[in-house]
């Protein structure tokens, strides 16, 4: 035990020296971010990207704007090949080794994400650490490294292709970590490389139920799905009893509110929760105080950032701004340029500053995830929010759920369609309803006007979903476990219905539907 108290202080000393840095980019943020677009410029000059688009001949943001092109994966997607195929100097100088595959939540095809040397280093391993550093800088007296931290991961194999490999982000990361880490973590990485989700499931509850845990580390619905297989392999009350030093869960991938009051109750007790935002194209932000659901935008990782105002979005010529022109309580549409290789590449995400001394986020949604089809405007955080308040009305606790525009036709007008599933039920399904569509016309005037008299938006239509219905839908397309994600919105019906047709003809689905409001 002394040993490992030891082992604590000596790792906490270290990577609490990282705290110095990270204030640095705080205090000159526009500084360090020119720093990195330059220093990139100038070393990718001589790739075939850089050629192509006269990296040695720019000398100013704005000659980059003009120059390089915003591009999605799909526009990328023949560069990114080309170097995965084991073609050096591609987009970025050298060959690129690995590749995180993502299949995400939208797309059925698989996106291959280069990994370089360099975002391997310097952007996620040097995030890991900075994720402990700023947490044990919070919290003096953490016993992050007597204990041992839970990684949640996806599935971890690595396949080779070509001369290079591919497979979950998380397959690279265990696969490069330093033995020091390996040492303080749980489960083996033997486990941690599984790919079948249950086998790898039955294993990682095995191992882990014999540890002391002290930090858990993933996905907050797959690491919800652990815990609650754990207590039963274990018959204990609580997470707390089986693991009573447990202090700290980091967390990231979905938002974590709809989610909050369940792992209050499955852990028993209060513990940290520390949200990060992590992505196979880059990490890209840290909560940095506690109590918090703001994010730090980490800016010396080797990625620079410039936003498009989502009310320029779908515009042929959007206007793109950097850091510097950023305003708070605007909603912007990320676009990143990392030492992976990815130049002005839309990422999908829509994010919020907070703040701009220092530029904090919050993770708003995501570009394609919006119900709009009759210009209500609704995001992901308008619908968290209406939940949160339903569920607080109600009683109810929700696991998943998804919604998506029921099209006008007729003389009759359109609506929104949601199915939820509960953990446990609202006291009244009728309140449950009046309250989460009050609460989104309350904080999103276009639905409040869309809703008036019925004449455009009728009523929410609500299904309760059979149990595991998410778990049963993900785990036919072959996503469990990892970074698989519900669609929590869509602006068509390519979610809703397949769910709500597996839905059907089961003994414990409750429908309810009020079409006149």
């Amino acid at each position: 035990m002394a040993t490992k108290a030891l082992f604590n202080t000596v790792v906490n000393w270290f990577i609490r020296q990282r705290i110095d840095q990270i204030q640095n980019f705080m205090d000159h943020p526009i500084e360090t971010q020119k720093g990195i677009l330059f220093s990139q410029l100038f070393h990718a000059e001589d790739t075939e990207y850089g050629k192509q688009y006269g990296f040695n001949s720019i000398s100013s943001y704005q000659d980059f704007k003009n120059k390089v092109p915003i591009v999605t994966y799909e526009d990328f997607e023949p560069y990114i090949e080309r170097a995965r195929q084991g073609y050096k100097d591609v987009s970025w100088p050298g060959l690129i080794k690995h590749f995180a595959k993502s299949s995400g939540t939208t797309n059925a095809k698989s996106k291959f994400i280069p990994i370089s040397a360099e975002s391997l280093e310097y952007c996620h391993m040097k995030a890991g650490k900075d994720m402990v550093s700023i947490y044990a800088n919070n919290h003096p007296e953490n016993q992050l490294f007597t204990n041992k931290n839970l990684r949640l991961g996806g599935s971890s194999e690595l396949y080779a292709d070509f001369n290079t490999k591919f497979g979950d982000l998380s397959a690279i990361l265990i696969d490069n970590l330093p033995f020091w880490v390996e040492i303080t973590t749980t489960p083996s990485k033997k486990v941690s490389l599984m790919s079948e989700w249950e086998s790898k499931l039955k294993a990682i509850t095995s191992e882990v139920k014999n540890e002391d845990v002290g930090s858990i580390l993933g996905v907050p619905s797959w690491m919800l799905v652990l815990l609650q297989r754990v207590l039963k392999e274990t018959n204990v009350g609580s997470i707390s009893e089986l693991w009573p030093n447990l202090e700290v869960f980091f967390h990231g991938g979905i938002s974590f509110k709809p989610y909050r009051e369940q792992y209050r109750q499955i852990i028993g007790k209060n513990i940290n929760y520390y949200e990060i935002y992590n992505a196979s194209e880059g990490f890209f932000g840290i909560q940095d105080r506690s109590n918090s659901d703001e994010m730090l935008l980490m800016l010396d990782y080797g990625i620079f950032y410039e936003f498009i105002p989502m009310d320029q979005f779908h515009h042929s010529n959007p206007k793109v701004v950097s850091l510097e022109d950023v305003e708070t309580g605007k909603n912007y549409a990320m676009v990143i340029t990392t030492n992976g290789g990815l130049w002005r590449y839309l990422i999908g995400d829509t994010v919020v500053f907070t703040s701009t001394n220092p530029f904090r986020i919050k993770i708003t949604g995501r570009t394609k995830h919006y119900i709009n089809a009759f210009g209500e405007e609704l995001m992901i955080t308008n619908v968290e929010s209406a939940l949160s308040k339903a569920c607080e009305a109600t009683g109810a606790l929700v696991t998943e759920f998804t919604g998506a525009p029921v099209f006008m036709k007729e003389n009759e007008g359109g609506a929104h369609e949601w199915i939820f599933e509960f953990s446990q039920h609202p006291d009244s399904l009728e309140s449950f309803v009046d309250c989460f569509d009050q609460h989104l016309k309350t904080i999103n005037s276009d639905y409040e006007a869309k809703r008036y008299n019925n004449m455009t938006l009728r009523r929410p239509i609500v299904h309760i979903a059979r149990q595991n219905l998410f778990y049963n839908w993900l785990e036919s397309k072959g996503k469990l476990g990892g970074q698989n994600k519900v669609p929590r919105l869509s602006n068509d019906r390519e979610y809703i219905d397949p769910l709500l047709e597996l839905n059907k003809g089961t003994v414990d689905i409750e429908i309810y539907k009020n079409q006149n409001g």
